[in-house]
């Protein structure tokens, strides 16, 4: 992998802009599970939800229709609050600190990028750190639904309190969106890792590139259009932006 890694060291000292597009495989190595691997949320078995369709689990419908099961699934499967940052939040971070990050586009809930001091995060899946009533908007802290002893947790206007998070039947928050496409639209070096590239519309994003590099950092094949400025390394993300900051003398 040594080649691969001084070619991406090359890549990043020729570029500029540079824009990442992340999803589960970034915080894997900080013992978030994904999603869809053979050990992911999809695949853990646990008698309180075997009856239920992970996506449903992840839904809008059974926020409204089962609220109860939402919030016990939720509190269960979703608190990342002592999640630390692993070397690829870190690494990027160190990126950005340096001028030549326009930013990081993640499809994570876990806020372990800003955790590690990026600044320039669009969270186009929201943030299960930050919560607010449905019926007046009231925005409530981090700890709130994990330690309420509602099953449903309430505002003091009545309303529910929720996970500002973008369930499956909801649209993407409109503010993200637009600023992931402008960064990957400026872009002139796009770093896609550890994600499947299955959840839309958010894979779809990468179609507004038109810069000159790609780097895909994946252990799984991606299907993504290649150019001869395309470079694909199969390892870990953490793993990879580890010996590239080896490499760089930069202190992670």
């Amino acid at each position: 992998m040594d080649d691969e890694i001084r070619l991406l060291d090359k890549y990043i000292k020729e570029s500029n802009s540079i824009t990442f597009f992340g999803g589960a495989g970034v915080s894997t190595e900080s013992g978030i599970p994904d999603f869809r691997s053979k050990d992911g949320l999809y695949n853990q078995h646990d008698v309180r939800f075997d009856k239920y369709q992970p996506e449903y689990l992840l839904s809008h419908s059974c926020l409204v229709g089962e609220p109860k099961v939402y919030y016990e699934f939720h509190r269960q499967k979703m608190d990342t609050r002592n999640i630390e940052p692993n070397n690829a939040h870190k690494y990027l971070a160190k990126l950005e600190e340096g001028g030549k990050l326009l930013g990081v586009v993640t499809q994570n809930i876990d806020g372990l990028h800003q955790k590690a001091g990026s600044k320039k995060v669009f969270e186009i899946h929201g943030s299960a750190l930050r919560n607010y009533c449905m019926r007046c908007g009231k925005k409530y802290p981090s700890d709130y639904i994990f330690e309420s002893n509602e099953p449903i947790p309430k505002c003091d206007c009545g309303g529910t309190i929720r996970p500002d998070i973008t369930l499956y039947e909801e649209g993407l928050p409109d503010d993200q969106v637009s600023g992931a496409v402008d960064a990957i639209a400026r872009a002139d070096m796009l770093i896609i890792g550890g994600t499947s590239l299955t959840v839309y519309p958010a894979a779809s994003f990468i179609n507004y590139f038109k810069g000159r590099y790609l780097v895909i950092i994946n252990q799984s094949e991606l299907s993504v259009r290649k150019t001869d400025n395309t470079l694909v390394i199969k390892e870990k993300i953490g793993k990879v932006f580890t010996d590239l900051a080896a490499i760089q003398n930069i202190e992670l």
